[in-house]
């Protein structure tokens, strides 16, 4: 029988009982219905995952006794940095939960000239936490150790001068595929345009800020298609899914 896991920021430390608060102890309560002395794992995003048991269930409380620290890692030996352009609802949603699943570390939801999505300031916060609630569920089910970072929305322009590593951009247009190049130092920086794709001026300043052009393909693929085909032909030319 498969063992639950489930994220919590809290230092875990074995031997000593944990309470869980807010929504974790809600789920382990009412979704996942634990009793005493059934099992959960338990991990913070920092490495490494806890096999504990329920000591208690309540209303009013749920107590976990941590027993033994498991030393586990499924990352990936690249470190993926992607940038991506804020897409429509679901798509923006499934981007994101794919990107967690195939291995991305870092991600930046990016404002573009061509987003369909406009954000009141009052909203962005509250969006943003949507998507790192996201990635925390895909850590969770996928069985990642480390909790990827969700960087707060900003402009392309200011993103692309932040990044470093082998620095790709998604364009149908582009001549040279991702093949034809190597990672530096074994990190990747992807950039990938909302549905009407990039403006001729923010390609421009993509490639003076030292990203390259590549093609998925000779089609056309839809936003939240070329991030996940991206993120699976690097994992698949320079990661683990050799």
């Amino acid at each position: 029988m498969r063992i639950s896991r489930l994220y919590t920021p809290l230092p875990l430390t074995v031997g000593q009982q944990l309470e869980l608060q807010g929504d974790s102890a809600h789920y382990v309560r009412t979704v996942l219905r634990l009793k005493t002395a059934q099992t959960i794992i338990l991990f913070n995003g920092q490495g490494g995952e806890y096999l504990c048991g329920i000591h208690e269930v309540s209303r009013k409380r749920v107590i976990i006794d941590i027993q033994q620290g498991v030393e586990r890692s499924v990352e990936s030996p690249l470190n993926i940095t992607l940038g991506l352009g804020i897409s429509r609802g679901d798509r923006m949603d499934w981007a994101i939960q794919k990107a967690v699943e195939l291995g991305v570390n870092t991600l930046s939801p990016l404002i573009t000239e061509r987003c369909v999505v406009r954000f009141k300031e009052n909203k962005k916060q509250q969006r943003l936490q949507h998507w790192k609630n996201i990635v925390q569920h895909a850590t969770e089910q996928c069985g990642r150790t480390i909790l990827p970072q969700v960087n707060a929305i900003e402009s392309i322009e200011h993103w692309i001068q932040q990044q470093s590593g082998l620095k790709v951009f998604l364009d149908p247009e582009a001549e040279q595929s991702l093949a034809e190049l190597t990672p530096s130092a074994g990190h990747i920086t992807l950039l990938s345009g909302p549905e009407g794709g990039f403006s001729e001026q923010e390609r421009e300043g993509a490639v003076a800020a030292g990203f390259i052009p590549v093609r998925m393909g000779r089609r056309v693929l839809r936003t939240e298609t070329a991030a996940i085909a991206a993120l699976s032909a690097v994992q698949m030319l320079w990661g683990d899914f050799l």
